[in-house]
């Protein structure tokens, strides 16, 4: 059993009341580490450690300097990879393959390319007229906005944190992570890089615990940091956001979604097929910008059906270092049982289960963990709960539809605006449908391609702001004007 503590100003530390938690592998349901639960004084020093760095050797640093400091991050992890790999299997029980191809690669990205963004973005400059006919020269200047609290989720836990610690770091701040309680190793091991590279003590700090009366509402409340970003549920954002308000500090939130795909009857079916797979499976569905509503138009709404569930049905269950393993359990018991809650609740409302609904039978090494079928449904109202509400599982809803409008209107129907999948042939249809959906992130004939230079942020209930790219930058800079009179 690993012991997994706090990560203050350098170096890694127990909390002062010894309260610690267990980690369960969601695989087996054993206990697997040993957290330290960070308390008041522990955030208290975190903060403190970080505002230090800020008034010392990290905030007289030239932006080239922290520039070659993030590459050399980004390298280092390139170089630890297998022991990331490992914790975030460790973690979360997903199949080896996504963690090599997409989870730990993004995260080492994430360092690089933003590092880059700060590197190269220009500044504004406007010449004005004055009443004396010499002018005046107005520019702007970034600076760093000071100490950044990090509140992470646990479905894709390194390249969701590193995606806001990467921007924060480039733009010159620093932070305090508060990781999930369900996926503390990668943010810990980070702090080894950190150590090896020559990151200033005090830059990246990691405290561990829950959300009320523990280390994630000490850290929102704390009046020595300046912003916050999170990721996560609604619910969960509105409580930070109330506790933000305190202050006026800025908030940066990646929150709950309900989102759909519309699949046109001239569509790739092939390719619509086995992306929306992708799109509501990936990661036991455990992915924000997954599929859990799929609007297809009538005419092969039947044929869709029968071929989402032939793929659904191929999923081979198993340990992330299974090589034919492609599907893990979902992160914990906890959320087993609300994902269990809504398959009880469709077929309570009317749904007709086309495939799943339940739990697998595993070999008697795995019975204990936190596996739930591929679950796709027919039959339900449009305001059936489970096509209202987030579930987060791997599991969809499949309705016909007939119309443009109609379809259009079925997306929108609804509190969220996070993303949404199109799949046709028109290329005019393409472009008409996306101006329509109210999502922050639309995908034409794919889903989840992603350039980190583009704006990315969620729409409605489904967050604030927008990150990515020189996006980033309104977020975890200040922008200050000088006006020079000439």
């Amino acid at each position: 059993m690993r012991l997994v503590d706090n990560f203050i100003a350098g170096e890694y530390l127990a909390s002062a009341s010894s309260r610690r938690f267990d980690k369960r592998s969601p695989l087996d349901d054993r206990v697997i580490a040993s957290v330290a639960e960070a308390g008041r004084g522990e955030i208290d020093a975190a903060v403190g450690a970080a505002r230090a760095a800020l008034a010392g050797e990290w905030g007289a640093l030239t932006t080239e300097q922290r520039v070659d400091l993030l590459h050399g991050v980004a390298n280092e992890i390139t170089r630890r990879f297998e022991d990331f790999v490992a914790a975030e299997m460790a973690d979360t029980g997903q199949p080896g393959h996504v963690m090599r191809h997409v989870f730990i690669p993004r995260g080492a990205a994430n360092f690089k390319v933003f590092a880059d963004v700060v590197k190269n973005v220009a500044s504004e400059s406007f010449r004005m007229a004055t009443p004396d006919g010499q002018g005046a020269l107005n520019y702007a200047i970034r600076v760093p906005k000071g100490v950044i609290g990090v509140i992470c989720p646990w479905n894709a836990p390194f390249m969701l944190m590193t995606w806001k610690v990467g921007p924060a770091l480039a733009c010159g701040n620093t932070v305090v992570v508060k990781p999930s309680e369900e996926s503390p190793q990668t943010a810990a091991l980070l702090g080894e890089v950190m150590n090896a590279v020559g990151v200033p003590k005090g830059v990246y700090n990691v405290v561990h615990g829950f959300g009320p009366d523990s280390a994630g509402e000490f850290l929102t409340q704390h009046p020595g940091v300046d912003a916050i970003t999170f990721t996560g549920e609604t619910r969960t954002g509105a409580a930070i956001m109330k506790a933000a308000s305190e202050g006026m500090r800025d908030v940066s939130f990646e929150l709950g979604g309900k989102n759909a795909a519309i699949v046109f009857a001239d569509c790739d079916f092939d390719a619509a097929v086995g992306t929306i797979f992708r799109s509501a499976f990936l990661n036991t569905g455990q992915v924000c910008l997954g599929t859990e509503r799929v609007y297809v138009e009538r005419p092969i709404f039947a044929r869709f059906v029968q071929a989402l569930k032939a793929r659904a049905e191929t999923v081979k269950y198993g340990r992330p270092e299974d090589h034919d393993a492609d599907y893990g359990p979902l992160i914990s018991q906890a959320h087993r049982q609300k994902v269990l809650s809504y398959y009880r609740k469709a077929v309570e409302e009317g749904a007709t289960v086309v495939t799943g609904g339940g739990v697998p039978e595993m070999p008697e090494a795995l019975a204990d963990g936190a596996w739930v079928q591929p679950t796709i449904w027919t039959g339900l109202a449009d305001d059936a709960a489970v096509v209202r509400e987030e579930i987060f599982g791997p599991c969809c809803h499949i309705r016909p539809f007939d119309s443009e409008d109609e379809v259009v209107g079925l997306a929108n129907d609804t509190v969220y605006g996070l993303s949404t999948t199109i799949w046709t042939t028109s290329l005019a249809r393409a472009h008409r449908v996306a101006a329509r959906v109210e999502v922050g992130i639309t995908w034409v004939n794919s889903w989840f391609l992603r350039d980190l230079r583009t704006p990315f942020g969620g729409s409605k209930q489904s967050g604030i702001g927008r990150e990515g790219g020189v996006h980033s930058l309104e977020f975890y800079t200040e922008t200050r004007n000088i006006c020079v009179k000439l």
